[in-house]
């Protein structure tokens, strides 16, 4: 037994210990927080069943024994794991919204979730004309939800080529009760939507480079590569996008494609496309438009 859990007795001490150790590890962050401090503190109050938003009134509240073992569990996988913090916790946020996530997963994170709270505006003027909706490679499900949200008229397609993620979909799905609003669909990208078409399709595909998946932190490399590496250069899903895409737009439908860092390789693949940059709230030029008559 570890002497920590004599030594460590309020949760004042061991986030300390826990921000000591996160720092000296050199753990990598980008799954929800940014710092070791955050994501410390975030995990020993999960942990301890507190207010994810309340830590100052428990910090000098001592811990039982029970509670100091279970803290020690979880800031212990974090450091010899190097496990994002959502699966140690099986719960992701994208601003107000919780959802369920694991391994077989990628942790959510998406420019979506600040453009969908906006209704996508300006680009989308009146968000009850949308009836028709794709969210294409869902994984978690977490933007087909966002998207029933911002869009109440319409009926959504949240389509995923892994059938292990559509599993983590179907079970956020029924956590917010669209089950009857969300449509979930195991499909290699377009290939088995044929006769569908849709107002508006949004994608946040798999488009990490082959020499940046060589260089992925030890986090990244628990989520499923299938979600992350697109070929030499990002781009192999979005090359089969754009040219399957117009048959499944309606005549005034939109195509919003994630990109994340890959701006310059996107202009240069396809130099005679009129792709808009959209900028979100956090990030300028990580998400391109399309129309359909520009495609």
């Amino acid at each position: 037994m570890s002497p920590l859990v004599d030594e460590l007795a309020t949760l004042r001490d061991w986030l300390r210990w826990a921000v000591s150790r996160f720092n000296e590890a050199k753990l990598f962050y980008g799954h929800g927080t940014d710092n070791a401090y955050d994501e410390a503190a975030w995990l020993i109050l999960h942990t301890l069943h507190l207010p994810n938003d309340r830590l100052e009134p428990f910090l000098d509240a001592r811990l039982t024994r029970a509670e100091r073992l279970a803290v020690l569990n979880i800031v212990e996988q974090r450091l010899v794991r190097r496990l994002p913090a959502a699966y140690l916790t099986h719960e992701a946020w994208l601003g107000p919204y919780r959802f369920y996530v694991d391994e077989r997963v990628i942790v959510p994170r998406s420019y979506f979730a600040e453009l969908l709270a906006e209704h996508m505006a300006p680009w989308i003027t009146d968000p009850d004309h949308i009836h028709t909706a794709l969210d294409l490679c869902t994984g978690s499900g977490c933007l087909a939800i966002l998207m029933a949200e911002a869009f109440p008229a319409a009926t959504v397609d949240a389509v995923d080529v892994s059938g292990d993620a559509l599993a983590v979909a179907h079970r956020n799905v029924a956590d917010y009760g669209l089950d009857n609003r969300v449509h979930l669909i195991q499909s290699d990208l377009l290939d088995g939507l044929s006769g569908r078409r849709y107002d508006l399709i949004i994608c946040n595909p798999p488009y990490v480079t082959a020499e940046s998946m060589a260089a992925l932190p030890a986090e990244y490399r628990h989520e499923p590569e299938l979600a992350l590496a697109a070929g030499n250069d990002g781009l192999d899903i979005v090359r089969r996008l754009l040219a399957a895409a117009p048959e499944h737009l309606t005549e005034n439908g939109l195509l919003f494609v994630e990109i994340g860092h890959n701006a310059d390789i996107v202009e240069a693949a396809f130099p005679g496309l009129p792709l808009t940059w959209v900028d979100a709230p956090s990030g300028e030029g990580k998400v391109f438009l399309l129309s359909r008559t520009d495609l």
